[in-house]
């Protein structure tokens, strides 16, 4: 990763913050990106603390205008990108149905906002980008994925649905940029499997760290029998990186403990 430029969307969050530490440790020069301030000056803050430098750049992933200023900003001061994670998305009550209630019940507006924050927040950001990457002739995007996007889970149907999407996108793009801008530019995914992040820690854990009815749920049928450390997606990522991957393309990697290959039986 040295002489890497690295872009993390999403770069303040639980799984961005990860990827963001974890790529400066491998040597590349990282650059965050986000729209609260106060989450990105904690992760600056805790990277100075582990004697890493990362870089916080305020954009909004959603609006075209702010994601160019920001990639302009970028390459004004670090002269390229090298490497982009799609980390930004997430999920919404309204676009969530619970075991009281059904699809006719979902928030179209909500359902609508889930699949702009997680399909739109990555296409954006990866047009942006991309055009430094063409003119270099090289370049690596990572989107994430999620497990529910080849297994809808039950109640979070508009995320499920976001995901797949980005599935879909991810090996679009990929055959985009090879057929018509070379085989150094390269689209892969992450499908991490399940792990305690800010927006899930409800539906998984009780107040006492127990876990609920859902939670057991997740770990019976995930054959490790326990969550994912966010950690434990950095290797999968940095592979992905480097130009030891330089024949891979196109592919979405499960960082799971095995769930998508359990059927349950």
């Amino acid at each position: 990763m040295k002489n890497k430029v690295a872009v993390i969307t999403g770069g303040n969050g639980t799984l961005g913050r990860t990827f963001a530490k974890g790529l400066a440790k491998a040597g590349a020069t990282v650059f965050i990106l986000g729209r609260n301030k106060e989450k990105s000056d904690q992760v600056i803050a805790q990277a100075q603390q582990e004697g890493l430098k990362i870089q916080a750049v305020f954009c909004d992933v959603l609006d075209e205008n702010s994601v160019q200023e920001a990639a302009n900003s970028i390459l004004a001061k670090a002269g390229k990108v090298d490497i982009l994670v799609n980390s930004a998305g997430g999920n919404m009550a309204g676009a969530t149905v619970m075991p009281d209630h059904s699809i006719f019940d979902i928030d179209i507006s909500q359902f609508r906002k889930v699949n702009d924050l997680n399909l739109l927040g990555t296409v954006i950001p990866s047009i942006a980008f991309a055009k430094s990457m063409v003119k270099n002739g090289q370049g690596t995007i990572i989107n994430i994925s999620s497990m529910s996007a080849t297994l809808p889970l039950t109640r979070v149907v508009g995320y499920s649905a976001s995901k797949a999407a980005i599935d879909n996108f991810t090996r679009w793009m990929a055959v985009e940029m090879a057929h018509k801008y070379g085989e150094k530019i390269r689209v892969n995914a992450i499908a991490p499997g399940f792990f305690i992040a800010e927006q899930n820690r409800k539906l998984l854990l009780n107040d006492d760290n127990t876990l609920t009815a859902r939670g057991q749920t997740i770990i019976n049928q995930t054959p490790m029998k326990r969550f994912g450390k966010p950690e434990e997606l950095l290797s999968t990522l940095l592979w992905l990186c480097d130009d030891a991957s330089s024949f891979i393309t196109g592919i979405v990697v499960p960082v799971d403990g095995g769930f998508s290959a359990f059927s349950g039986v």
